[in-house]
């Protein structure tokens, strides 16, 4: 009898992929995953001594932060252990045991002080958590006054060659993704993305969690997309 099928964007699903996950990403993104994650860091601002990575994953994000900001120290959390044990190889294997830690951490109830970080980010993590308004509160929460909340998610092709771009995400990518992964889970991402706020909702739920001055730049046709926004000196209170 076959396992049953791990929740889409759960822990679970990323245990079963964690050893593929790196190979998923180049080969689905054609190498671009890299440039739109250095992206995500630069929007962090500077200087940066304290940074938080959540959705860490194999630590990606965690080890571009600390290439571009040398003297900062990084922590990165994830609800996957086998993606944090990927990423535990990396910083190991890069000599950066001192400067990045990885933990077990949920997006919703992040165990950090309030304003502990300088600056926090998450990739390809925020369309996964279930309450995306108490994630985002929470990415606010923990940084400091004037400091930035990076987001890069996937979105929507559009645009002259949207229809396109849309057909590869909705059709090849599920199916490439479940080849070379041997997750039948896989297939979640394109239903994910379709489920997805548009740019404009996802900017207006960041303005909610407290955020300002909220802008957005969009990759590959709106198909990746960044968001940044400022913690403000105090968070408003949250909507009931």
């Amino acid at each position: 009898m076959s396992e049953p099928l791990a929740r889409g964007g759960s822990g679970e699903m990323f245990d079963r992929i964690a050893a593929r996950y790196d190979l998923l990403n180049r080969v689905l993104s054609f190498g671009m995953d890299g440039r739109w994650r250095r992206a995500l860091v630069r929007a962090l601002g500077r200087p940066l001594s304290q940074v938080l990575d959540v959705a860490t994953g194999t630590a990606d994000v965690a080890l571009a932060a600390a290439a571009a900001h040398p003297e900062a120290r990084v922590v990165g959390v994830d609800p996957s252990r086998e993606m944090l044990a990927v990423g535990r190889t990396k910083v190991e294997r890069r000599g950066l045991g001192a400067r990045i830690s990885l933990e077990l951490g949920d997006c919703e109830a992040l165990p950090f002080a309030d304003a502990r970080f300088d600056a926090a980010a998450i990739s390809f993590g925020i369309r996964n958590v279930p309450d995306r308004a108490k994630g985002l509160r929470e990415l606010a929460r923990v940084v400091r006054p004037g400091g930035y909340v990076a987001v890069l998610e996937l979105g929507e092709p559009e645009g002259l060659l949207g229809p396109f771009a849309r057909f590869y995400v909705h059709k090849v990518v599920p199916r490439i993704g479940a080849a070379l992964s041997g997750a039948r889970e896989y297939h979640y991402l394109h239903e994910s993305i379709a489920r997805f706020p548009t740019p404009p909702e996802f900017m207006d739920l960041m303005r909610a969690a407290g955020l300002q001055d909220v802008s957005v730049k969009r990759f590959n046709f709106g198909g990746t997309n960044l968001f940044v926004g400022r913690r403000p000196a105090a968070l408003p209170p949250m909507n009931p």
